[in-house]
């Protein structure tokens, strides 16, 4: 049974927890603007004494993320926790394919991902060693279909994915994300290597978390609260967030079931 902590908020548990891995869009901010309670809370739990990670699936380094934020005007101490699935990708394909040609599917504003080996872009999916996918073509942004004929030749190919959501809400908007991208090719016989929630490499990689007792804060079930179970910690839904229709019309207990998730925690938003 999933607890609601509406009325309590996250104080009433923070003493429970060492860590807290919280999610950046869909809890923090929305795209477009921070949300003042949740960094309200992100104050008070560094006051309680505990540590945080803002654990995003952003298909770009940190220090982009950080740029980001700072300009939705939040604080130096609070993005210094950050750390983005791009990063954790980066860090791979520095040591494994640095030299490989590549084929970029995504919007051109990604290009500081591979700022450090652009030469090795190419144009012509043909010629590429690997496909990286930030995301989708600024002009295909909708269109799945494309890109199923656009793959049918390079299933032989690794795909490398640097943001396994399939979708995020910038404002009032839904927008596909790359893991849509992603399950189009896999579900084609493509191989893919994900870099971001849920898998547990980028949750080891962003803090040290050796026997520490750790919350996975996010609205995402399919990221955030996977990645949690994948990892045996607890986990906090953030029901405003992309499953507020469904948790509205079901509840968390029957959503939760259908996503094959388990949720120890439900706020409507990020509150102390």
């Amino acid at each position: 049974m999933t607890k609601n902590l509406d009325n309590d908020g996250l104080s009433s548990i923070v003493e429970s927890y060492d860590i807290f891995y919280i999610d950046l869009w869909g809890v923090v901010h929305n795209g477009i603007n921070l949300h003042k309670n949740a960094i309200e809370t992100l104050e008070e739990i560094t006051k309680a004494k505990k540590k945080y990670v803002l654990l995003t699936n952003a298909p770009r380094p940190n220090k982009v993320v950080k740029l980001f934020l700072e300009k939705m005007g939040m604080s130096n101490d609070i993005r210094e926790n950050v750390y983005s699935s791009g990063e954790a990708a980066l860090s791979y394909l520095k040591k494994n394919l640095l030299n490989k040609k590549f084929y970029h599917l995504g919007p051109r504003r990604d290009f500081d991902l591979f700022l450090d080996f652009k030469k090795n872009k190419i144009a012509d999916i043909k010629e590429s060693s690997y496909l990286l996918c930030t995301g989708l073509f600024e002009e295909q942004e909708e269109n799945l279909n494309y890109y199923k004929e656009l793959f049918k030749e390079h299933l032989d190919k690794k795909m490398i994915c640097t943001n396994p959501d399939l979708i995020v809400d910038r404002g009032d908007k839904r927008e596909l994300c790359a893991g849509s991208v992603a399950l189009v090719f896999e579900k084609m016989g493509g191989e893919v290597v994900y870099f971001g929630k849920p898998f547990p490499e980028v949750y080891n990689q962003s803090i040290d978390n050796k026997d520490k007792k750790a919350l996975s804060i996010g609205d995402n079930l399919n990221t955030d609260i996977k990645g949690a179970n994948l990892l045996n910690y607890d986990s906090l839904i953030i029901s405003n967030g992309v499953h507020k229709d469904e948790i509205t019309k079901e509840g968390i207990d029957i959503v939760s079931k259908k996503y094959e998730v388990v949720v120890n925690f439900i706020q409507k938003e990020l509150k102390w």
